[in-house]
């Protein structure tokens, strides 16, 4: 069978269905797959929603823990819950998440993304089951994961991004992981002490973000330096902003945006949460 037929067996062979919202999560540290706090209460509030109006077929996250050179896409029919992280209890390298994977979809998302690769080597990080653990706490909605091609500039991801929208209405649920406002450097000093006030200038970058988001201002978000002396502060790496872009990339022109939770916490840490559509 030719690459075009292929293509074509496999898309009429999934139902259209309701517009899937899509969600980014700041998803914080790894100890809030153990809290019930006001940001896990929001989680499994949004999850509960979700599968009254429609239950997903299936759920594509794009986590900030899995960086690549190139794009890939999980094809793992059981996933393994990876403990990317060190110095936590026992207790949270314990927990598991055994959703099954989604292999019937990650051949939709290679079919539309010519340049992206098959893995089977990567399961489902922190990024993605210490929030899935609070939305779907059941683990029954098929999960896969698609990759951050960190050697792209932050354009490129908001446009791949924009190649997905399909999976809306093929009942995929699609979660950004990150976080808009990460400075580990300077969140880590106010954590071990049990300090949550936040740094003036993380509450400031947040703002301007939640702002744009509002706007939708994909071109302003990937040139957060624009925000002025916060931006740097509040990205000194893109890796856990990048999510957002790749959610808000996925919003339609008719598309509500609801922040679903808002708060910076710990000096530079913002658990921003909202949701397309």
């Amino acid at each position: 069978m030719s690459s075009l037929q292929d293509l074509h067996t496999t898309a009429s062979s999934f139902q259209q269905t309701a517009k899937m919202p899509v969600l980014f999560v700041g998803h914080g540290s790894p100890m809030n797959a153990l809290a019930d706090n006001a940001f896990t209460q929001a989680l499994h509030q949004l999850g509960t929603d979700i599968r009254n109006l429609q239950p997903p077929r299936a759920i594509l996250v794009v986590s900030a823990h899995w960086l690549t050179r190139g794009t890939f896409v999980t094809t793992n029919e059981r996933p393994e819950t990876i403990h990317d992280f060190g110095g936590f209890p026992q207790e949270l390298f314990d927990m598991q998440y055994p959703a099954p994977g989604a292999p019937d979809v990650a051949k939709e998302v290679l079919a539309a993304l010519p340049d992206a690769h098959p893995s089977d080597e990567w399961g489902l990080d922190h990024g993605s089951w210490t929030i899935l653990h609070h939305l779907f706490p059941e683990a029954d909605i098929p999960v896969f994961q698609l990759s951050i091609d960190y050697y792209q500039p932050l354009t490129f991801h908001a446009e791949l991004a924009k190649q997905l929208q399909f999976l809306r209405r093929r009942g995929v649920l699609i979660i950004g992981s990150g976080n808009i406002v990460h400075n580990l450097r300077q969140s880590m000093p106010k954590f071990m002490a049990d300090d949550a006030t936040p740094y003036a200038w993380a509450v400031e970058f947040d703002a301007w973000a939640k702002q744009r988001i509002n706007q939708r201002d994909l071109h302003a978000l990937a040139h957060y330096q624009q925000a002025g002396a916060s931006g740097p502060l509040a990205v000194p790496t893109p890796d856990h902003y990048i999510p957002m872009l790749y959610s808000l990339g996925l919003a339609e022109t008719d598309d509500e945006i609801r922040h679903a939770f808002e708060e910076v916490s710990f000096g530079g840490m913002s658990m921003r949460t909202f949701v397309v559509g």
